[in-house]
């Protein structure tokens, strides 16, 4: 084992601190990489505060982070795929059975015994995964991922968790060209939908409640933008998406938005609202309309993403902060005073 500079929370109402946590030693299997920039996830302050207690309850202290993007530092005698001084990644997962038809699917998002990167059970070393605000982590070979050389990688971090999560349900619901795609939010997984979309050669709608957000929505890519609120506006586009992304994690109206879809389109929802919605069958029935969730997608997929990314220059818009703004950027998340991710500068953790 060996120590290393991490920012943690004890409690759901203490702020993040610097702390050292430890790690294991590379086995043979494994790869150690310096930790250069770590994006900040929603679910990241959700973790910390206990907000998803009746899901998950969280472990302290709590180290989060799961948009890691560093450099390999040592590699085990197994390792065929890095060396040191590569660029590497690393997402939501790090590690899953491989066993379950899920990890032979490629689909370890799925997998009923995934350990993610922080949180939960450490089969190595007891306690629970420390995640990546911190100055290193060590990982299975086969959950670390190849970051493209032509990338900002400040802006590559956050594609491990909102860039993967738009991406997936975007392919999986086949977006290609000559496609109608509606983006329903233009957050920090809503800014992700447009850009994909748009390099899918799809024509592309961003439904927002924030009239002043049209003009960013037509920077970042979106043919159309609609202001939800506007009844007639809503109106002109009835029966006429073929996929919808809906990432809004407030309580909204879906029948408005199922109504919006052509025979057999689907709405993928990638927010979580905290209540059910209310859907009415006949919005589905009527066009044999579809509703479905996606979460984030397995490692090749991943892979896939980041290579798409490379190949036509995308990137998360990012704030960079010092890790000494950590809790100040939470607050500000819950005003959502960012466009359209915070990602930590992890050199400001050797200051400590």
């Amino acid at each position: 084992m060996y120590n290393t500079k991490a920012y943690s929370a004890t409690s759901a109402t203490s702020p993040l601190s610097s702390t050292k946590i430890e790690r294991r030693d590379p086995t043979e299997h494994d790869v150690q990489i310096e930790i250069l920039f770590c994006g900040i996830c929603h679910s990241d302050l959700h973790s910390v505060r206990n907000e998803w207690s009746s899901i998950m309850s969280t472990v302290y202290p709590i180290v989060p982070g799961h948009e890691i993007v560093g450099r390999v530092t040592k590699v085990g005698s197994a390792v065929t795929k890095y060396k040191p001084g590569d660029l590497a990644a690393v997402g939501c997962l790090v590690d899953s059975d491989g066993t379950c038809p899920n990890c032979k699917a490629g689909l370890e998002n799925f997998c009923p015994n995934q350990i993610l990167t922080f949180g939960s059970p450490d089969k190595h070393l007891g306690g629970v995964t420390y995640g990546g605000y911190s100055d290193s982590v060590v990982v299975d070979e086969r959950f670390v991922l190849r970051v493209p050389s032509n990338l900002d990688l400040p802006g590559v971090a956050p594609l491990l968790c909102a860039g993967i999560t738009t991406y997936s349900p975007l392919r999986h619901w086949g977006v290609t060209k000559g496609k109608k795609v509606g983006v329903v939010g233009l957050g920090g997984l809503g800014h992700m939908g447009v850009k994909f979309a748009r390099a899918f050669g799809a024509h592309v709608v961003v439904f927002t409640t924030s009239p002043n957000k049209k003009e960013d929505a037509l920077r970042l890519g979106a043919d159309e933008v609609v202001v939800s609120r506007n009844a007639d506006e809503m109106q002109k586009h009835t029966g006429s998406f073929d996929f919808i992304l809906d990432t809004i994690s407030a309580d909204h109206d879906i029948n408005a938005y199922l109504n919006l879809l052509t025979r057999d389109g689907n709405i993928t929802l990638v927010g979580a609202p905290a209540k059910p919605l209310d859907v009415s069958a006949f919005s589905l029935i009527m066009g044999r309309r579809s509703l479905s969730g996606s979460n984030i997608g397995g490692i090749a997929e991943t892979q896939e993403m980041l290579d798409f990314c490379g190949e036509h220059n995308i990137t998360a818009d990012v704030e960079v902060i010092p890790i000494q703004k950590v809790n100040e950027a939470y607050e500000r998340l819950l005003k959502s005073d960012v466009k359209y991710r915070f990602c930590i500068d992890m050199a400001s953790l050797k200051s400590e």
